[in-house]
């Protein structure tokens, strides 16, 4: 037994999560869990080790669902404990409160997002649903009042606060727009919870909202480009088809461990770039970009900062890099899965 931290990567394209025991620099996959058709998003209870995968069924009579899976740190399996049963489509992004006691998701393709309680590992029918067109992700505040969920489809943010019992109560007003045709995707709060950003999928831009901690509104402030604009990549419009037609294609969002820098992945040209954050918030373009794993959806940065772990869809590898400043070095290129595209660390 080891105290050294864990990583999960999701594998849509074989059904199946890697664990990786990360020590010293190199990566160690310590299993493989199948079984687990599409996954492509998971929220982990690390206090109780639990894992919340999103799926979609392995046959006609067995749709999408969560599955809640107990984490065995010893060995890296995972093992499958119940399932909720998600009869209007998959989720593509789920989120723990309340210290593991609230689950939210967002479902792209069902257009709808919803709230559920947990109790002891199960998942429970949800207490509250909202539908916008293309919902791509959604965060909690820390402190379990307030949740924000992206819509792609509609180019705006829709906020809520949190009932006691979780239901979704809307704020005034329900939503804030992002600039249109710019397809926001993914979103990330900062430790201050006095802002959000949210990057982009159509400009690759990261839109830099300022947020009012107590009333939990959200309000526009500025933006920064995330691509390599030396690649000469035009914007993206909804049903494109991006690499074919060389366009821009953002994916993921996380902070550094300083909270200064927010990396951003770009897939068609499959990049890695660090947005600077100012002291008052602000952002602005990287500087210079990494190439990394071939269309890089998923990514995850240490909780200190230290290591980034990239994942490709058209890769069956994991890079690991040593995180220096808006810079990375890579360490070590991991065996994982096909179509690996979600990455946590643990």
């Amino acid at each position: 037994m080891t105290d050294a931290p864990l990583v999960l990567v999701a594998n849509a394209g074989d059904g199946s999560i890697s664990t990786f025991r990360i020590e010293e620099g190199t990566l160690e996959r310590l299993a493989v869990t199948d079984g687990l058709s599409g996954c492509s998003t998971f929220a982990v209870d690390p206090d109780r080790d639990l894992v919340y995968a999103g799926v979609k069924g392995r046959s006609a009579d067995e749709g999408a669902g969560i599955l809640t899976l107990r984490l065995h740190r010893d060995t890296g399996q995972l093992e499958p404990l119940s399932r909720l049963d998600l009869p209007d489509g998959g989720m593509n992004y789920l989120a723990l409160t309340r210290e593991g006691t609230g689950l939210l998701g967002a479902s792209y393709g069902g257009g709808y997002g919803i709230s559920c309680a947990v109790d002891d590992g199960a998942v429970g029918e949800p207490v509250s649903r909202i539908a916008f067109p293309n919902l791509h992700a959604v965060l909690p505040s820390a402190d379990g009042r307030f949740a924000y969920f992206v819509s792609l489809g509609a180019d705006l943010v829709a906020q809520y606060s949190l009932a006691d019992d979780l239901r979704l109560v809307p704020l005034t007003p329900e939503t804030v727009a992002a600039p249109a045709g710019s397809g926001p995707r993914h979103l990330v709060l900062n430790d201050a919870q006095d802002a959000v950003y949210v990057l982009t999928e159509f400009s690759g831009e990261v839109l830099h909202f300022t947020r009012d901690t107590e009333a939990g509104t959200l309000a526009l402030r500025d933006a920064a480009t995330a691509f390599d604009t030396s690649k000469g990549l035009g914007h993206s419009r909804f049903g494109a088809d991006p690499m074919k037609e060389h366009f821009i294609w953002g994916a993921d969002i996380h902070f550094a461990g300083d909270g200064r820098r927010l990396w951003c992945t770009e897939r068609t040209e499959s990049t890695l770039g660090a947005v600077a954050v100012e002291a008052d918030g602000s952002v602005s373009a990287p500087e210079h970009f990494i190439t990394t794993e071939p269309q890089p959806r998923g990514f995850a940065v240490s909780p200190d900062g230290a290591y980034l772990i990239a994942a490709g869809e058209r890769s069956t590898t994991v890079s690991l890099y040593a995180v220096d400043g808006d810079r990375l070095d890579l360490l070590q290129r991991a065996e994982t899965g096909r179509g690996a595209n979600w990455v946590r660390f643990v």
